[in-house]
């Protein structure tokens, strides 16, 4: 089984990228399974076929134990990782070909909580990946776009595992989607173009950490793609093939 986990900020569209590259794997005879570990969420766009929500209930937590909306939540988030033998169980009876692993949308609440490393390095899988996602809408300026490259390769840290980087929402950003993709390849478009934000003393430090970064290989597959369209989907599904089934993708 291979494990893909979906993490990113909140509103990238992780819920809905889940339910287009379930439906991908399953037109392409995969055979993929969904797993929902946002305890808080309220509506999503595809029937989850293992939910933490069966295991947690926030707003029972709320009650309880008297906390508001974001104690709950960590609360909630914390409990899962102690639920983590019954949702194995639950992935081993379905035994699918990938586990599609919708994090929550408060992307702090998974990554920078010691439960997210925990379920991350406990749950079976072959191999395991994590797709980060950059919300089209919040990277049109340079100084977003670095500061969101900065949080993926955080949570690449924190994780632990081989990442992918996708931007969603591409076409709302038709316009700049070329000048963002320029700015992942090349230093001194993104050094030019953030020099008109920037003071002079913040400039070096970006461009030295961004020219570290991208020397580094953590960009080479930044790769836009669109839910509303499905554009994108293939090319996605190639850089992930790559990764996790050592070349071997599945027929298109």
């Amino acid at each position: 089984m291979k494990v893909i986990f979906l993490t990113g900020t909140a509103g990238a569209g992780k819920s809905l990228l889940t339910s287009k590259i379930k439906e991908y794997y399953t037109k392409n005879s995969a055979f993929p399974a969904t797993l929902n570990l946002d305890p808080g969420v309220e509506k999503l766009p595809y029937s989850p076929d293992i939910d933490v929500r069966d295991y947690v209930d926030v707003s029972s937590l709320m009650q309880q134990y008297e906390l508001g909306s974001n104690g709950s939540l960590i609360m909630a988030n914390d409990l899962i990782a102690t639920k983590i033998d019954q949702i194995q169980t639950e992935i081993d009876t379905i035994n699918p070909d990938y586990l599609l692993v919708d994090t929550p949308g408060q992307v702090e609440l998974f990554a920078y909580r010691e439960s997210g490393p925990f379920f991350v390095k406990n749950i079976h899988g072959d191999e395991k990946i994590n797709l980060f996602l950059y919300d089209g809408t919040m990277i049109t300026s340079p100084s977003n776009f670095v500061s969101l490259s900065l949080l993926s390769t955080s949570i690449r840290l924190r994780l632990g595992l081989p990442t992918i980087n996708a931007i969603t929402k591409t076409d709302l950003i038709q316009e700049k989607l070329n000048e963002v993709l320029e700015w992942s390849s090349s230093d001194y478009d993104l050094e030019d173009q953030i020099s008109k934000e920037v003071d002079g003393e913040t400039l070096p430090l970006i461009s030295d950490m961004f020219r570290s970064l991208n020397n580094n290989g953590f960009f080479e597959d930044l790769i836009p793609v669109s839910n509303a369209t499905g554009e994108g989907m293939v090319n996605l599904e190639s850089a992930l093939s790559r990764i996790i089934n050592l070349g071997e993708e599945v027929e298109d």
